[in-house]
C-alpha cells in the first residue's frame, strides 16, 4: 500500500505544483516543505513506546506505528498523548504557511490554499515515511484529521463525530476511519460546496488513501477477526 499511497500523494504535489512556479517562491517553498516533513516524522508512537515503555509498538498488534496501535498494545496513558501529538502535528504543519510573507493570507484564494495542503501533504509523507523511525509509520489517519481540521474544520469535525458514532457501536477504528474518509470528500463538494479545485482533488484523494491503508483491515473486517478497540469502556 506505500507505493500507491506514494503514487497518490505525488499528484496532488504534481497538481499543486503549478502554483509555485515563481522563482521568489522556491527557497521558502523549500523550507516550509523541509520543516512540514520534519514535524511530520516525529513518530510519536515510537519514541513514547519505547522511553516510557520498553516497547516498540511497531513490533505487536498491527505493527503500525500509530495512536490506533498504540491504544491497542499499551493502553490509554500512552495512546492519548501519541494520538494528540500526531494530529497537532498534521495542524502546525498546514499553519506553517502564515509564516510566509508571499502569498497573501487569504484561506479562499487557491494559491494559498494550495500552499497549505502542500504542507499537509509534506506532513503526512513523514508520518508515512519518518526520518526518525527508518522510515517505517503509520498509516497518518490522526496526522491526517489534524491537516483537515486545518484547512476546512467544518467538514472535519462532522467526519470525526461520524467515526466516533461508528466506533461506539462497532468497536472497529478500522471502519470508522474508511467511513469517514468516504464521508470527507462528500462533505466537501456536496455539503459545503467548495470552489477550490485542490481542495476538491485532496477530498478524493483523502478517501482513496484511508481506503488503501486499510486493505488488510478490510479484508479482517469480511471475515469478521478484526481487532476491537474499547475506548469508552472495559473490555470483558
Amino acid at each position: 500500500f506505500l507505493r500507491l499511497s506514494s503514487f497518490c500523494i505525488l499528484i496532488i504535489i504534481n497538481y499543486l505544483h503549478r502554483d509555485f512556479q515563481r522563482e521568489d517562491m522556491t527557497f521558502i517553498n523549500v523550507i516550509l516543505l523541509l520543516a512540514a516533513y520534519i514535524l511530520g516524522s516525529i513518530p510519536s508512537a515510537v519514541w513514547i513506546g519505547k522511553y516510557f515503555f520498553k516497547i516498540d509498538v511497531r513490533e505487536y498488534g498491527s505493527g503500525n506505528a500509530g495512536a490506533t496501535n498504540t491504544f491497542r498494545v499499551l493502553g490509554k496513558k500512552a495512546g492519548i498523548p501519541v494520538l494528540a501529538i500526531d494530529v497537532l502535528k498534521g495542524f502546525a504543519s498546514v499553519k506553517l504557511a502564515f509564516l510566509q510573507n508571499v502569498i497573501p493570507h487569504d484561506v479562499t484564494s487557491n494559491p494559498f490554499m494550495n500552499l497549505m495542503l502542500a504542507l499537509g501533504i509534506a506532513a503526512l509523507l513523514g508520518h508515512i515515511f519518518p526520518v526518525f523511525a527508518a522510515f517505517r509509520g503509520g498509516k497518518g489517519i490522526a496526522t491526517l484529521l489534524g491537516i483537515v481540521f486545518a484547512v476546512m474544520w467544518e467538514a472535519a469535525l462532522i467526519a470525526v463525530l461520524l467515526f466516533l458514532l461508528v466506533l461506539i457501536i462497532s468497536k472497529y477504528v478500522s471502519l470508522g476511519s474508511m467511513l469517514a474518509g468516504l464521508a470527507f470528500p462528500v462533505l466537501i463538494i456536496f455539503v459545503f460546496e467548495e470552489q477550490a479545485p485542490s481542495l476538491k482533488v485532496f477530498s478524493g484523494v483523502i478517501a482513496v488513501l484511508v481506503l488503501v491503508t486499510h486493505q488488510k483491515n478490510s479484508t479482517r473486517l469480511a471475515q469478521g477477526v478484526e481487532n476491537k478497540t474499547y475506548f469508552f469502556k472495559k473490555r470483558t
